[in-house]
């Protein structure tokens, strides 16, 4: 791993950095790591890409891709950049500029695997609820359960915060049922990717899928049990992303607008 250039690129600084150690000492050994990022942090998605060129995995599962998307990159990768992005169709997706993501498709010759929620589905979830929407063994993943009351409530006022406390908070249920139908479909992927390929394999995602309490690594234990699964989180100026991660790393934010302003 190239240890400077991760940390260099997220600190500013050019000495070797303290903590380049640990990432290589978490990730050893391990038949499942989990990249979280915040989406649109350039410097998140360099340690992902570093952190794919160290494990050099069987599989890459991408939150962002479609199974059909992911389908199609091998056809394309190798083509001009904008090329690429326009054949996955990544501009229509909502997904920050592709080529901040591309080197990390870039950096092993891994199978990819797409675990995206399509809107249309994650729309219906709200009227039908997560199992009605869920390909696969809905029971396996525990999401025919419903969720400890603590946990719910703590779910729900992390969407009231997310939603700048503009919604009604009881009416956001649903965005906590989308959130366990793309955790399930994540780990699904991870599950499906360790049967064709073996491992290890590298998941990219947002930190709320990454974290260790209920996001993709509690849907993994439960369908591959034996599977080692390291978890790392990516925050920004010092702050710590919810949810427990076996590692977090830091990076500095970026500018970007205030998201309540859509509220307002």
């Amino acid at each position: 791993m190239k240890h400077v250039l991760i940390w260099a690129l997220m600190t500013g600084a050019m000495a070797e950095p303290a903590m380049a150690g640990p990432v290589e000492d978490v990730v050893a050994g391990a038949d499942v790591v989990i990249v979280g990022e915040v989406h649109d942090n350039p410097a998140h998605h360099v340690v992902q890409t570093e952190v794919v060129a160290h494990v050099q995995p069987a599989a890459l599962v991408f939150e962002m891709l479609t199974r059909d998307q992911a389908g199609r990159v091998a056809g394309v990768m190798a083509g001009d950049p904008a090329e690429a992005a326009n054949a996955l169709g990544w501009a229509d997706s909502g997904w920050p500029d592709f080529d901040m993501y591309r080197p990390i498709f870039e950096a092993s010759d891994a199978r990819v695997y797409g675990a995206a929620v399509s809107r249309d589905v994650a729309r219906r979830v709200f009227a039908d609820g997560v199992v009605a929407h869920f390909d696969g063994d809905a029971a396996a993943f525990a999401l025919t359960d419903p969720l400890e009351a603590t946990q719910q409530a703590a779910r729900l006022d992390l969407q009231f915060d997310a939603h700048c406390e503009a919604m009604p908070r009881e009416a956001l249920g649903g965005m906590v049922e989308v959130q366990r139908l793309r955790d399930a479909t994540l780990a699904q992927a991870v599950a499906q990717a360790m049967q064709d390929t073996g491992g290890p394999v590298v998941v990219i995602t947002g930190n709320g899928h990454a974290r260790r309490d209920w996001g993709v690594p509690f849907y993994v234990a439960r369908v591959v049990p034996d599977a080692t699964v390291i978890s790392i989180g990516q925050g920004e100026e010092g702050g710590t992303p919810d949810g427990g991660f076996d590692l977090v790393l830091d990076a500095p934010g970026v500018e970007r607008p205030d998201p309540c302003d859509a509220f307002r």
